[in-house]
């Protein structure tokens, strides 16, 4: 299978496949450079790309190409969260109109997912019959509902059939000569009803390997003609591609360091100062330069922790706690000042906002109550104390999660969903370990983290543990 990597995580990410057997396609100069991979500019079975946070990437591909490489982040780093989209990116499928509001009709196109199609794109037969052919538009890739169109499109790795279209030539292609001849191949070539637009890779290829390509659309487009008269709705008719959302917690960041570090020069932390952008980021290429040069490396690290020190949060700065759902979703949940801060204890405190209830605990949330947390770097849970305004103990949770990062600005964490309440009478109670089983179902976790965090919360339960906590406060 073919890879294209792009982003923050590409040497890493580059070696590792690379090691499970997949080829790497239309490399960075720099990538060529340092795995000696020559020019091939093949289309992938799978994009990678950074996300917009920079806490991990983004991948298409196709469906066995997207399945090996969550297999292969899964067994290789311990703390990985996996996030595929249940959703097929250029699928085709037979919806059924169930409702339209703001301009858009609602459309199931499965037993659980329900995309909007603009009102004026679906034909008035549709309407009339509440059955629609839709295609899963690339806008809005990953949300709950997902955004669809009713001007359909095949998408091959040369060519792309699109409906009522007179087709066209990739921009890419930028030589005239080259996008005349192919322009008119695609006219000739095209189906009745349909346009071809010529992807970038077609320009290096020849006409009877493109005639191919075409033919095989073509063979889709009467199996789509097909199906859409004879399935039942709703119904996925033409398979696309398969996406996935990616989370690098903080061992996986140190695992793709050491990954990094065994192609070139690498700074220890490398990924987590590049995923702080700004002044870290690049006081860490600064850096790294150095390190190419030939210079000491425990001195280049040390001579960063001091260039970027300020820009960390320190005793008595306040920062924003992203608490990560498996979702992907981020809790923000308020501004914490910070008690303690140092290379082996992190301590923090929030004021509470709003009256509540602690489930857990069973007792009323009250303003102005103080919800304290400490962890240990690199540890997989956070102890919470929440106190009254008048200092009364009514109970703790510890959350279990991946080990926090600190950032300029925020502490972060993923949720492992699984908390462990200590009332203040002493009893404690495991709750939410079926979402944790949800994940591994559906395949969020791998199965050496579920076991990982069913250690973590046997520990934290043992009654030496809980009776040396409550002591504290019972």
């Amino acid at each position: 299978m073919r890879a294209k990597v792009r982003g923050i995580y590409t040497t890493a990410l580059t070696k590792l496949l690379l090691e499970n057997g997949f080829q790497i396609v239309q490399p960075s100069q720099t990538i060529k450079v340092r795995f000696g991979i020559p020019d091939n500019n093949e289309p992938p079975d799978l994009k990678i790309k950074d996300r917009h946070d920079l806490q991990g990437v983004v991948a298409l591909g196709t469906p066995e190409a997207t399945k090996t490489l969550q297999k292969i982040l899964h067994s290789t780093f311990e703390d990985v969260i996996t996030r595929k989209w249940n959703i097929s990116v250029d699928g085709i499928y037979k919806g059924i109109i169930i409702g339209e509001s703001n301009g858009t009709f609602q459309v199931k196109i499965s037993e659980d997912v329900v995309g909007v199609l603009p009102r004026n794109e679906a034909p008035r037969e549709s309407q009339n019959q509440n059955t629609v052919i839709v295609q899963v538009a690339r806008k809005h890739i990953g949300r709950k509902t997902p955004f669809l169109t009713t001007q359909l499109k095949i998408v091959g790795n040369y060519a792309i059939l699109t409906q009522k279209s007179n087709g066209g030539v990739s921009l890419k292609i930028r030589d005239i000569n080259k996008r005349a001849e192919l322009y008119a191949l695609g006219k000739k070539l095209a189906p009745e009803g349909w346009g071809i637009i010529w992807r970038e890779p077609a320009a290096q290829s020849s006409k009877t390997f493109l005639e191919d390509e075409v033919a095989k659309l073509c063979e889709k487009a009467k199996a789509l003609e097909r199906s859409a008269s004879s399935v039942e709705a709703p119904a996925l008719i033409v398979e696309g591609l398969h996406f996935m959302d990616v989370e690098f917690p903080s061992l996986s960041k140190a695992k793709l360091d050491t990954l990094r570090a065994s192609v070139s020069p690498t700074i220890d932390g490398h990924h987590f100062y590049k995923s702080c952008g700004g002044k870290v980021s690049a006081a860490l290429e600064m850096a790294e330069k150095l390190l190419e040069k030939g210079q000491n490396k425990s001195e280049v690290e040390k001579l960063l922790k001091e260039h970027v020190r300020t820009e960390f949060p320190e005793e008595g700065s306040t920062v924003d706690v992203e608490h990560v759902k498996f979702s992907g979703a981020v809790f923000h949940l308020g501004q914490a000042k910070i008690d303690t801060i140092n290379s082996q204890e992190l301590k923090y405190i929030r004021t509470i906002k709003a009256d509540g209830f602690y489930d857990g605990l069973g007792v009323a949330k009250e303003a102005d109550d103080k919800a304290v947390s400490q962890t240990k770097l690199g540890e997989w849970y956070i102890i919470t104390n929440y106190f009254s305004k008048n200092g009364r103990w009514k109970g703790a949770y510890i959350n279990i999660n991946t080990p926090v990062e600190v950032y300029p600005n925020a502490v972060r964490y993923v949720d492992l969903e699984v908390d462990v309440c200590i009332r203040s009478n002493g009893d404690t109670k495991v709750v939410d370990m079926e979402k944790l089983e949800k994940a591994l179902e559906k395949g969020i976790v791998s199965e050496a983290l579920f076991e990982k965090v069913k250690g973590v919360v046997a520990a934290v339960t043992e009654k030496s543990f809980v009776e040396k906590f409550s002591a504290k406060f019972i």
